[in-house]
């Protein structure tokens, strides 16, 4: 009988599930990391909320570890590069609580409007100052949603019920989901430009760090009022700080923060701020909700195999996994760099494969293909939860087989389509096993997708390779692989060089400054 420690406070109804599925639980709460490491040999899943760190020390000690589960969306508190590397499964809960942070951050937004914090503490004082407190009304106004995923869909349901208008920006929100929501779909400088109130809903990414940055506050209106209950680091808490105090910023309700948990911060006691203690899933139906997901997935897991909201792990039988897993790898850079490569509203995206590839199960390889084009702006993506996402977004996704061999023996091509039209990446494998770029937008070029890269696009000219290497070196940028293909003689070319040290804003605004220059762009893989 598999056996599971609940290591944090949960709802009863979790230890309840595993027994009436199998499962031998223990709820040992409180623990030490040494005691968690001196008992945590004998059990073979492990229950966590946000308490529970799950260290590589403590997973060096979990010998018979197979599966993480945290009841919520999370999982800072666990090392999941380690666990992964250990065989261990983690897997989170990410839409048990979405409709208690979307109330939350409802509940905020009123709270700025009316001023309640601070109503309550001088009413409570004894002072009366009924004319010191003048609100603002929710009906009419403009609120501005940055994310509009699953809770950020909700959010503005919420918002429309208030008779307020509501404006997205979110790179993946199509123009049918935007009507579906009943919002109206623009830029992130349209939105700062526009908004009463902005709501954030979004994971906190490298695109979206800082996303409410002093550069971007400053575009806001006069009088803008913010909540965040997402993640810290979304908004420069700095310049936020100089924004209420010279009120160009209306207010601010935080529930996150970029330090938690948040003991000090310059923000506290500035006029017109509001802030909670990472509350956003605090509700009872939500710990409800989570505790039992996250024992319905680990017990499925353990008595059955079944994976569900993996993050390190697909969907997979264990007849199917070696054969696939290449292609997954293959599958999931393409996803990656088409994603980092696309601009503007993605509305279908089409995973074709050829030859050897289209005798094998196409679920996994799509999945692989979404999970590397969402990860470049959601941060929890993985490929169970990948073709949800997709969905929830409007993206419609296409699979084609065809057996036929082409020029390769084996090919999965991704193309994506946007409203300046359709663009495709395509990649093989070499020796059956090692991933390879050989197309890029109707382009042929071969190359391997590793680590920080350079993409250029330039006029296909005599000395334009000598200027950029210049360039590169006199920059201190060292060169690890360098592939090039062009459509034509002297017509548009394409680079994609490899460098030891991510690509820097300094280092692109050298290169687009080279004549010839059409585009240039970090990558990552």
């Amino acid at each position: 009988m598999p056996k599971v420690l609940i290591s944090d406070k949960m709802d009863p109804q979790a230890a309840k599930i595993f027994r009436e599925r199998g499962v031998e639980v223990d709820e040992i709460t409180g623990k030490t990391p040494d005691e968690l490491k001196a008992m945590i040999g004998q059990y073979d899943g492990l229950a966590i909320r946000s308490s529970t760190k799950v260290t590589k020390e403590i997973l060096e000690h979990a010998t018979n570890l197979k599966v993480v589960g945290r009841a919520g969306i999370g999982v800072d508190n666990v090392d999941i590069p380690a666990a992964s590397a250990k065989g261990v499964v983690v897997m989170n809960t990410p839409f048990g609580n979405s409709i208690t942070t979307a109330e939350h951050a409802i509940a905020l937004m009123f709270a700025l409007a009316r001023q309640l914090p601070e109503a309550d503490a001088s009413t409570q004082a004894g002072k009366w100052e009924k004319n010191r407190f003048m609100g603002v009304e929710l009906t009419s106004k403009t609120l501005g949603l940055i994310g509009a995923g699953n809770i950020g869909s909700i959010v503005a349901d919420r918002a429309r019920g208030l008779k307020m208008k509501v404006v997205a920006f979110d790179p993946f929100l199509t123009p049918e989901r935007a009507v579906e929501m009943g919002v109206e779909k623009v830029t992130l400088d349209e939105l700062l430009a526009r908004a009463d109130f902005i709501t954030l809903h979004t994971p906190l990414t490298d695109q979206t760090r800082n996303i409410l940055s002093a550069e971007n506050l400053a575009k806001t209106k006069k009088g803008v009022r913010i909540i965040n209950c997402a993640r810290g680091g979304l908004i420069d808490e700095a310049a936020l700080k100089a924004g209420l105090d010279s009120g160009h910023i209306g207010g601010a309700a935080l529930d996150v923060f970029v330090t938690e948990p948040a003991k000090e911060s310059p923000l506290f006691g500035t006029p017109n701020f509001v802030s909670t203690p990472h509350l956003g899933a605090s509700t009872t139906e939500a710990q409800v909700n989570v505790a039992i997901q996250v024992a319905e997935q680990m017990a499925d897991f353990l008595v059955s195999g079944g994976v569900t909201n993996a993050l390190n792990m697909p969907s997979l039988s264990a007849e199917e996994a070696p054969k696939l897993k290449p292609y997954m790898a293959l599958a999931e850079k393409l996803g990656s760099l088409v994603g980092q490569l696309s601009t503007g509203a993605i509305d279908r995206i089409s995973v074709h494969t050829e030859g050897a590839a289209a005798e094998l199960n196409q679920k996994p390889i799509t999945s692989a293909v979404l999970a590397g084009f969402l990860g470049t702006q959601t941060a929890t993506v993985n490929m169970v939860n990948a073709p949800l996402l997709a969905r929830d977004r409007g993206v419609e996704v296409r699979e084609i087989r065809s057996e036929r061999e082409g020029d390769y023996h084996t090919l999965v091509r991704v193309s994506v389509r946007t409203a300046d039209g359709e663009r495709s990446v395509a990649g093989t494998l070499f020796g059956d096993q090692a991933p390879r770029l050989v197309e890029l937008f109707g382009i042929k070029v071969e190359a391997d997708l590793v680590g920080s890269m350079l993409y250029v696009v330039n006029e296909d000219a005599p000395g334009f390779i000598g200027r950029l290497g210049t360039a590169l070196g006199e920059a201190g940028v060292n060169i690890g692989t360098f592939h090039l293909g062009r459509r034509q003689a002297g017509g548009e070319a394409v680079l994609l060089l490899s460098v030891d040290e991510p690509v820097t804003a300094e280092l692109l605004a050298r290169v687009k400054a080279l004549p010839g220059v059409r585009t240039a762009m970090g990558l990552s893989f």
